[in-house]
């Protein structure tokens, strides 16, 4: 049938022919608010002076401005995340080792157990 047996791999959209938004993390997105912000720029710029060279140099300054500033964005966000990740990796993986041994930080100890130490 259609969706059984997926098995050959997505085609990779390549944009100016390096820039994979496939697999890219933030391109597709910003790619596309680039565009939304060009138009709404040109065209502000237009219905403002209808000058219509001018306004596609707004338009294209737009784009620019409107892909460089939410790549940069999603990047230190996507940053973000991963450290958290990771810190919260790392915190499962002491949790798991320390659990039920004296090293545990979350077990209270009793008074035997302070007086063996």
């Amino acid at each position: 049938m259609a969706g059984e047996g997926d098995s050959e791999p997505r085609k990779s959209f390549k944009l100016l022919g390096f820039l994979d938004v496939q697999s890219v993390p933030c391109a597709r997105e910003s790619v596309l608010y680039g565009s939304v912000g060009s138009l709404v720029a040109g065209l502000g710029y237009f219905l403002a002076t209808s000058r219509v060279r001018r306004s596609c140099d707004v338009a294209v300054g737009g784009f620019i401005c409107t892909v460089l500033g939410y790549w940069f964005y999603c990047r230190y966000n996507l940053a973000q995340q991963r450290i958290r990740q990771r810190m919260l990796k790392e915190a499962v993986r002491n949790k798991i080792l320390y659990e039920g041994s004296h090293l545990d930080p979350a077990r209270k100890q009793t008074g035997n157990e302070r007086s063996d130490s």
